[in-house]
Protein backbone atom coordinates (compact mmCIF):
# COMPACT_ATOMS: atom_id res chain seq x y z
CA UNK A 1 0.00 0.00 0.00
CA UNK A 2 2.49 2.12 1.06
CA UNK A 3 4.59 1.62 -2.46
CA UNK A 4 1.68 2.41 -4.47
CA UNK A 5 0.17 5.31 -2.85
CA UNK A 6 3.71 7.03 -3.10
CA UNK A 7 3.94 6.44 -6.27
CA UNK A 8 0.86 7.70 -7.25
CA UNK A 9 1.70 10.89 -5.12
CA UNK A 10 5.36 10.98 -7.42
CA UNK A 11 3.72 10.51 -10.41
CA UNK A 12 1.63 13.34 -9.72
CA UNK A 13 3.53 16.09 -8.16
CA UNK A 14 6.27 15.19 -11.62
CA UNK A 15 3.47 15.52 -13.78
CA UNK A 16 3.41 19.28 -12.56
CA UNK A 17 5.15 21.83 -14.47
CA UNK A 18 7.74 24.23 -12.86
CA UNK A 19 4.67 27.07 -13.27
CA UNK A 20 2.27 25.22 -11.95
CA UNK A 21 3.96 24.25 -9.24
CA UNK A 22 5.42 27.45 -8.71
CA UNK A 23 1.28 28.44 -8.48
CA UNK A 24 0.25 25.66 -6.53
CA UNK A 25 3.20 27.28 -3.68
CA UNK A 26 1.86 30.77 -3.96
CA UNK A 27 -1.66 29.31 -3.21
CA UNK A 28 0.11 27.57 -0.89
CA UNK A 29 1.60 30.75 1.17
CA UNK A 30 -2.48 32.31 0.71
CA UNK A 31 -3.87 29.80 2.69
CA UNK A 32 -1.12 29.74 5.70
CA UNK A 33 -1.60 33.54 6.16
CA UNK A 34 -5.28 33.08 6.09
CA UNK A 35 -5.20 30.36 8.70
CA UNK A 36 -2.78 32.95 10.92
CA UNK A 37 -6.25 34.77 11.47
CA UNK A 38 -7.48 32.07 13.33
CA UNK A 39 -5.53 33.14 17.04
CA UNK A 40 -6.33 36.27 16.52
CA UNK A 41 -10.22 35.55 16.42
CA UNK A 42 -10.21 33.28 19.41
CA UNK A 43 -8.58 36.03 20.64
CA UNK A 44 -11.25 38.68 20.31
CA UNK A 45 -13.83 36.25 21.24
CA UNK A 46 -14.92 35.47 24.65
CA UNK A 47 -17.38 32.47 23.62
CA UNK A 48 -16.40 28.85 25.47
CA UNK A 49 -13.59 27.51 23.22
CA UNK A 50 -16.32 24.57 21.73
CA UNK A 51 -18.73 26.95 20.74
CA UNK A 52 -16.04 29.22 18.51
CA UNK A 53 -15.12 26.06 16.99
CA UNK A 54 -18.33 24.70 16.70
CA UNK A 55 -19.97 27.47 15.08
CA UNK A 56 -16.70 27.91 12.80
CA UNK A 57 -17.25 24.59 11.31
CA UNK A 58 -21.30 24.98 11.11
CA UNK A 59 -20.62 28.08 9.21
CA UNK A 60 -17.79 27.15 7.09
CA UNK A 61 -20.56 23.63 5.99
CA UNK A 62 -23.09 26.27 5.46
CA UNK A 63 -20.87 28.61 3.13
CA UNK A 64 -20.51 25.38 1.35
CA UNK A 65 -23.61 24.07 1.01
CA UNK A 66 -24.69 26.31 -2.49
CA UNK A 67 -21.52 24.65 -4.06
CA UNK A 68 -22.89 21.03 -3.27
CA UNK A 69 -26.39 21.78 -4.14
CA UNK A 70 -25.86 23.92 -7.63
CA UNK A 71 -23.46 21.35 -8.49
CA UNK A 72 -24.97 17.73 -9.97
CA UNK A 73 -21.79 16.12 -9.43
CA UNK A 74 -20.90 17.42 -5.99
CA UNK A 75 -24.37 15.91 -5.34
CA UNK A 76 -24.11 12.87 -6.97
CA UNK A 77 -20.82 12.23 -5.62
CA UNK A 78 -21.60 12.68 -1.98
CA UNK A 79 -25.21 10.09 -2.62
CA UNK A 80 -22.16 7.29 -3.96
CA UNK A 81 -19.99 7.10 -1.39
CA UNK A 82 -19.52 3.91 -0.01
CA UNK A 83 -19.48 2.90 4.28
CA UNK A 84 -15.84 3.78 4.29
CA UNK A 85 -15.41 6.60 2.71
CA UNK A 86 -18.11 8.11 5.10
CA UNK A 87 -16.79 6.71 7.98
CA UNK A 88 -13.19 8.25 7.10
CA UNK A 89 -14.97 11.47 6.11
CA UNK A 90 -16.61 11.31 9.81
CA UNK A 91 -13.69 10.52 11.32
CA UNK A 92 -11.30 13.29 9.67
CA UNK A 93 -14.37 15.77 11.56
CA UNK A 94 -13.72 14.34 14.87
CA UNK A 95 -9.79 14.57 14.40
CA UNK A 96 -11.03 18.61 13.31
CA UNK A 97 -13.50 19.08 16.15
CA UNK A 98 -10.37 17.42 18.61
CA UNK A 99 -7.68 20.12 17.33
CA UNK A 100 -9.82 22.66 17.27
CA UNK A 101 -11.17 22.09 20.82
CA UNK A 102 -7.53 21.38 22.27
CA UNK A 103 -6.22 24.80 20.29
CA UNK A 104 -9.07 26.94 21.27
CA UNK A 105 -8.80 25.90 24.87
CA UNK A 106 -4.96 26.23 25.18
CA UNK A 107 -5.21 29.77 24.12
CA UNK A 108 -6.94 30.53 27.16
CA UNK A 109 -4.36 29.11 29.30
CA UNK A 110 -1.13 30.40 27.11
CA UNK A 111 0.05 33.46 24.82
CA UNK A 112 -0.99 33.74 21.28
CA UNK A 113 2.40 33.12 19.99
CA UNK A 114 3.28 30.09 22.47
CA UNK A 115 0.15 28.60 21.46
CA UNK A 116 0.64 29.29 17.86
CA UNK A 117 4.26 27.91 17.66
CA UNK A 118 3.45 24.86 19.26
CA UNK A 119 0.25 24.13 17.21
CA UNK A 120 3.15 24.71 13.85
CA UNK A 121 5.30 21.76 15.30
CA UNK A 122 3.18 19.27 13.37
CA UNK A 123 5.62 18.80 9.98
CA UNK A 124 7.38 16.64 13.02
CA UNK A 125 3.91 14.55 13.07
CA UNK A 126 3.53 14.28 9.01
CA UNK A 127 7.15 13.48 8.19
CA UNK A 128 6.53 10.15 10.60
CA UNK A 129 2.98 9.65 9.58
CA UNK A 130 4.06 10.32 5.49
CA UNK A 131 6.91 7.55 6.05
CA UNK A 132 5.04 4.91 7.67
CA UNK A 133 1.72 5.71 5.60
CA UNK A 134 2.61 6.54 2.67
CA UNK A 135 5.96 5.58 2.00
CA UNK A 136 7.32 9.25 1.78
CA UNK A 137 11.16 9.95 2.12
CA UNK A 138 12.72 13.18 2.81
CA UNK A 139 16.01 14.54 1.32
CA UNK A 140 18.67 15.50 3.66
CA UNK A 141 18.35 19.05 2.26
CA UNK A 142 14.09 18.51 2.90
CA UNK A 143 14.69 17.68 7.00
CA UNK A 144 17.53 20.22 7.59
CA UNK A 145 15.14 22.98 5.89
CA UNK A 146 12.12 21.41 7.85
CA UNK A 147 14.04 21.40 11.42
CA UNK A 148 15.15 25.43 10.44
CA UNK A 149 11.37 26.31 9.62
CA UNK A 150 10.32 24.68 13.07
CA UNK A 151 13.72 26.24 15.08
CA UNK A 152 12.79 29.65 13.54
CA UNK A 153 8.97 29.32 14.77
CA UNK A 154 10.45 28.32 18.07
CA UNK A 155 12.55 31.43 18.18
CA UNK A 156 9.46 33.76 17.65
CA UNK A 157 7.92 32.21 20.96
CA UNK A 158 10.35 31.27 23.20
CA UNK A 159 10.56 34.25 25.09
CA UNK A 160 6.84 33.47 26.24
CA UNK A 161 7.06 29.77 26.89
CA UNK A 162 6.85 28.91 30.56
CA UNK A 163 7.32 25.30 32.47
CA UNK A 164 4.85 26.41 35.05
CA UNK A 165 1.68 26.75 36.35
CA UNK A 166 -1.41 27.46 33.62
CA UNK A 167 0.85 28.37 30.84
CA UNK A 168 2.36 25.05 30.51
CA UNK A 169 -0.91 23.26 30.73
CA UNK A 170 -1.80 25.68 27.71
CA UNK A 171 1.35 24.72 25.81
CA UNK A 172 0.69 20.61 26.44
CA UNK A 173 -2.60 21.26 25.14
CA UNK A 174 -1.60 23.21 21.55
CA UNK A 175 0.84 20.09 21.21
CA UNK A 176 -1.61 17.41 21.60
CA UNK A 177 -3.41 19.83 18.98
CA UNK A 178 -0.64 19.51 16.70
CA UNK A 179 -0.42 16.00 16.62
CA UNK A 180 -4.28 15.76 16.05
CA UNK A 181 -4.31 17.92 13.27
CA UNK A 182 -1.49 15.87 11.29
CA UNK A 183 -4.12 12.82 11.67
CA UNK A 184 -6.74 15.25 9.93
CA UNK A 185 -4.65 16.11 7.25
CA UNK A 186 -3.30 12.70 6.36
CA UNK A 187 -6.93 11.36 6.12
CA UNK A 188 -7.22 13.84 3.72
CA UNK A 189 -4.31 13.06 1.59
CA UNK A 190 -5.56 9.65 1.17
CA UNK A 191 -9.34 10.73 0.82
CA UNK A 192 -8.50 13.57 -1.86
CA UNK A 193 -7.33 11.06 -4.45
CA UNK A 194 -11.14 9.94 -4.55
CA UNK A 195 -13.31 12.82 -3.31
CA UNK A 196 -13.89 16.10 -4.51
CA UNK A 197 -13.32 19.50 -2.32
CA UNK A 198 -16.72 20.25 -1.52
CA UNK A 199 -18.11 16.63 -0.78
CA UNK A 200 -14.93 15.73 1.51
CA UNK A 201 -14.85 19.77 3.54
CA UNK A 202 -18.57 19.50 4.15
CA UNK A 203 -18.87 15.42 5.43
CA UNK A 204 -15.44 17.16 7.31
CA UNK A 205 -17.23 20.71 8.86
CA UNK A 206 -20.28 19.22 9.50
CA UNK A 207 -19.68 16.50 11.11
CA UNK A 208 -17.27 18.23 13.38
CA UNK A 209 -20.16 21.04 14.07
CA UNK A 210 -22.39 18.08 15.35
CA UNK A 211 -19.43 16.75 17.83
CA UNK A 212 -18.39 20.40 18.83
CA UNK A 213 -21.80 21.93 19.49
CA UNK A 214 -22.94 18.40 20.61
CA UNK A 215 -20.28 18.40 23.55
CA UNK A 216 -20.99 21.99 24.18
CA UNK A 217 -23.99 21.45 24.97
CA UNK A 218 -23.42 18.66 27.13
CA UNK A 219 -21.78 20.05 29.35
CA UNK A 220 -24.15 23.22 29.59
CA UNK A 221 -23.36 25.44 27.36
CA UNK A 222 -25.42 28.19 25.93
CA UNK A 223 -25.68 28.28 22.12
CA UNK A 224 -26.85 31.61 22.11
CA UNK A 225 -26.69 34.57 24.29
CA UNK A 226 -23.50 35.65 23.28
CA UNK A 227 -22.07 39.14 22.17
CA UNK A 228 -23.06 40.21 18.57
CA UNK A 229 -19.51 40.62 18.15
CA UNK A 230 -18.95 37.58 18.89
CA UNK A 231 -20.98 36.44 16.02
CA UNK A 232 -18.45 38.37 13.39
CA UNK A 233 -15.56 36.49 14.93
CA UNK A 234 -17.45 32.96 14.49
CA UNK A 235 -18.41 33.96 10.73
CA UNK A 236 -14.81 35.52 10.48
CA UNK A 237 -13.34 32.53 11.12
CA UNK A 238 -15.43 30.43 8.86
CA UNK A 239 -15.25 33.01 5.90
CA UNK A 240 -10.93 33.83 6.30
CA UNK A 241 -9.44 31.10 8.56
CA UNK A 242 -11.74 28.20 7.23
CA UNK A 243 -12.63 28.78 3.68
CA UNK A 244 -9.46 30.79 2.37
CA UNK A 245 -6.79 28.83 4.54
CA UNK A 246 -7.92 25.28 5.74
CA UNK A 247 -10.09 24.37 2.86
CA UNK A 248 -7.29 25.62 0.26
CA UNK A 249 -5.32 23.35 1.76
CA UNK A 250 -7.88 20.37 1.08
CA UNK A 251 -7.93 21.54 -2.14
CA UNK A 252 -4.05 21.34 -2.42
CA UNK A 253 -3.73 17.48 -0.68
CA UNK A 254 -5.01 16.41 -4.28
CA UNK A 255 -1.43 17.11 -5.79
CA UNK A 256 0.42 18.40 -2.58
CA UNK A 257 1.62 15.47 0.19
CA UNK A 258 0.89 16.30 4.00
CA UNK A 259 4.40 16.82 4.85
CA UNK A 260 4.21 19.92 2.50
CA UNK A 261 0.97 21.66 3.74
CA UNK A 262 2.31 21.26 7.53
CA UNK A 263 5.74 22.86 6.71
CA UNK A 264 3.41 26.28 5.15
CA UNK A 265 1.42 26.13 8.11
CA UNK A 266 4.86 26.42 10.07
CA UNK A 267 5.01 30.19 8.63
CA UNK A 268 1.74 30.67 10.43
CA UNK A 269 3.24 32.21 13.08
CA UNK A 270 4.82 34.72 11.11
CA UNK A 271 1.04 36.32 9.96
CA UNK A 272 -0.18 36.13 13.37
CA UNK A 273 3.04 38.17 14.69
CA UNK A 274 1.70 40.58 12.01
CA UNK A 275 -1.93 40.65 12.67
CA UNK A 276 -0.97 40.40 16.74
CA UNK A 277 0.57 44.03 15.70
CA UNK A 278 -1.84 45.53 13.81
CA UNK A 279 -5.23 44.45 16.23
CA UNK A 280 -3.80 43.45 18.93
CA UNK A 281 -1.54 45.86 20.10
CA UNK A 282 1.31 43.38 21.02
CA UNK A 283 4.53 44.43 19.28
CA UNK A 284 7.06 42.80 17.41
CA UNK A 285 10.46 42.30 19.04
CA UNK A 286 13.98 41.64 17.65
CA UNK A 287 13.46 38.13 17.92
CA UNK A 288 10.21 37.57 17.03
CA UNK A 289 12.07 39.33 13.39
CA UNK A 290 14.70 37.12 13.69
CA UNK A 291 12.57 33.97 14.10
CA UNK A 292 10.21 35.24 11.07
CA UNK A 293 13.76 35.53 8.75
CA UNK A 294 14.75 32.01 10.07
CA UNK A 295 11.20 30.39 8.98
CA UNK A 296 11.62 32.03 5.69
CA UNK A 297 14.88 30.16 4.94
CA UNK A 298 13.68 27.07 6.16
CA UNK A 299 10.49 26.99 4.26
CA UNK A 300 12.24 28.26 1.25
CA UNK A 301 14.94 25.12 1.25
CA UNK A 302 12.59 22.75 2.03
CA UNK A 303 10.41 24.01 -1.19
CA UNK A 304 13.24 23.99 -3.07
CA UNK A 305 14.04 20.71 -2.07
CA UNK A 306 14.82 19.55 -5.57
Amino acid sequence: MPSICSAKLVAGVSSLTSINRNFLYIILFFAAFALSTSAIFVKLSDAPSTIIAGYRMLFSALILMPFLLLKKANWHELKKLSKKQWLLGVLSGVFLAAHYTLWFESLRFTSVASSTVLVTLQPLFAFIGGYFLFGEKLTRRSFFGGLLAIAGSVIIGWQDFQVSGTAFFGDVLALIAAGVITGYFLLGQSLRKELSLVPYSIIGYGSSAFFLLGYSMFYGFSLTGYASDNWVWFIGLALISTILGQTIFNWLLKWLNTSTISMSIVGEPVGTCILAYFILGQGITLQQGIGIFVIFVGISIFLTKK
